[in-house]
């Protein structure tokens, strides 16, 4: 013997009829805090933003650079002329 039984409900009604929570709210909140971390992720890489990040960065090494170079031939020039430091 067979016997089928077919209920046409809503996921909701069914949810309801098995007294099982309604998660949606809190999905809802979720989804919206996961996508305003995302846009906020998104806008960080922006090349305006990385350019404004990364330059003083880069302007700080060019400028270590710098000294260590006038450093190197003021050390040159003060052992060609004989001086001592």
């Amino acid at each position: 013997m067979k016997v089928n039984v077919e209920i046409d409900c809503t996921p909701q009604e069914a949810r309801a009829f098995f007294g099982l929570p309604d998660l949606q709210p809190m999905q809802g909140r979720i989804l919206d805090e996961i996508e305003g971390r995302m846009k906020a992720a998104l806008a960080s890489m922006e090349p305006e933003a990385v350019f404004k990040t990364w330059l003083p960065a880069t302007m700080q090494g060019v400028e270590q650079v710098q000294q260590l170079q006038q450093m190197f031939w003021s050390q040159l020039a003060s052992l060609a002329g004989g001086q001592k430091k």
